[in-house]
């Protein structure tokens, strides 16, 4: 058969995580690669609950078609959790945060359209991002976040910037107060929409996060949120809160892929939010998230030594960002490590432009203290033969 695929099939490429993924799933290998929650933070017997109370209650409308728009007590109990005034009519339950990334993508995308975003940024959103081809364009950022010099001079003619200001991934940084209420003032004078994506951000270990963007803004950005991170990943559950006069677009598209986001999942989420469980729930995943954090931080401060290795100490979310000495690409690094039974994120692909091969993404939160000590030892010993290597190649005479 002669298949002819379209032109937006080329811009469909494999994401790095999951073929990283694929290399976690041998026996022995300890994973600090993969974005994946602890299922140790999965409540399971609350879902086992409200799974037979969901059925046994209207099992029938359970099993059924439903609105588009989401389950109306779920999206009640998204407005209410929200720290700004939310009508829960602008609130769109979706099939995973990830959805919502795909549908403002074919909204407000059209070939060759400047999309502005951190650098670096989260890869999932660059994957949703690209079949719809735009011109994605890299806002310079530090610690901070993005650089509202840099911002306000690309901003002309811009469709949005997209933003995760909580705990950042890949880099798990967090915009400070000051920077949020600059880029907020900025993007507003511009004329500049913000997507704000949030799928972190009740993962604080200390204090919470300053307030969401949105909040100083709603008419000028489009809020996701997941309960991937707080509840479970395989519910592929989240949502979105969208200015009214763009919402029906949103939705319009959503129609168009999957009709609705399962409304059986939604009605049991919605039952294991009742009565604050979430409020109950969450501290227990932050104080876990909390000891796992810093367990790398010592173990890098212990076998780094020396090394001239670079990494940051989050306060929350489920990502380290590091970078490794002058010469190391980690791509060509990972395949050596996962001899030593380690895996990691190289940090290049999360650029939107030519990425820092230095760079590199730990997940601190499925792997335990001890396996957290045992990778981080062996990734130490990589790195240092790979160095030797690069010691070994200044030194030896050019070929002839």
């Amino acid at each position: 058969m002669n298949w002819k695929l379209a032109a937006r099939a080329a811009k469909m490429n494999p994401s790095v995580l999951r073929e990283i993924l694929k290399v976690t799933e041998r026996p022995g290998i300890i994973s600090l690669a993969g974005g994946l929650p602890s299922p140790k933070t999965f409540p399971i017997q609350a879902f086992a609950d409200a799974c037979a109370e969901v059925l046994h209650n209207d099992g029938q409308a359970a099993l059924q078609y439903a609105a588009s728009e989401g389950y109306a007590p779920l999206r009640q109990a998204v407005a209410d959790m929200l720290p700004w005034n939310v009508d829960p009519a602008q609130v769109l339950i979706t099939t995973g945060s990830q959805q919502g990334l795909d549908l403002v993508a074919k909204v407000l995308i059209d070939p060759g359209s400047k999309v502005l975003v951190e650098t670096p940024t989260y890869l999932g959103a660059l994957q949703a991002f690209g079949p719809m081809e735009p011109n994605p364009v890299s806002v310079a950022s530090d610690e901070d976040g993005v650089i509202v010099d840099d911002l306000v001079a690309k901003a002309k003619d811009a469709r949005f910037v997209y933003l995760l200001p909580n705990f950042q991934n890949p880099t798990g940084r967090t915009m400070t107060e000051a920077r949020r209420a600059a880029v907020s003032a900025a993007a507003a004078e511009a004329g500049l929409p913000i997507i704000e994506d949030n799928p972190y951000g009740e993962l604080w270990f200390d204090e919470a996060p300053p307030l969401p963007l949105t909040a100083r803004n709603p008419e000028g950005c489009i809020y996701l949120g997941s309960f991937s991170k707080v509840l479970a990943p395989g519910l592929r559950l989240g949502f979105l809160v969208a200015p009214k006069a763009i919402y029906p677009k949103l939705l319009q598209a959503k129609q168009a892929v999957d009709l609705h986001t399962p409304i059986f999942t939604q009605r049991m989420v919605s039952a294991v939010m009742k009565d604050n469980f979430l409020e109950r729930h969450v501290p227990t995943i932050r104080a876990l998230y909390k000891r796992q954090r810093d367990a790398m931080i010592a173990a890098l401060t212990r076998e780094m030594a020396g090394l001239d290795v670079k990494f940051n100490a989050p306060k929350g979310g489920m990502f380290l960002w590091a970078r490794l000495p002058e010469g190391i690409d980690t791509v060509k690094l990972l395949p050596k490590a996962v001899e030593r039974n380690v895996a990691f994120v190289p940090g290049a692909p999360f650029y939107a432009g030519l990425g820092d091969p230095r760079t590199l993404r730990l997940s601190f939160v499925t792997a335990s203290v001890e396996e957290i000590d045992t990778a981080i030892a062996a990734l130490a010993v990589t790195l240092r033969e790979e160095l030797a290597l690069l010691g070994e190649h200044k030194l030896a005479p050019a070929s002839v």
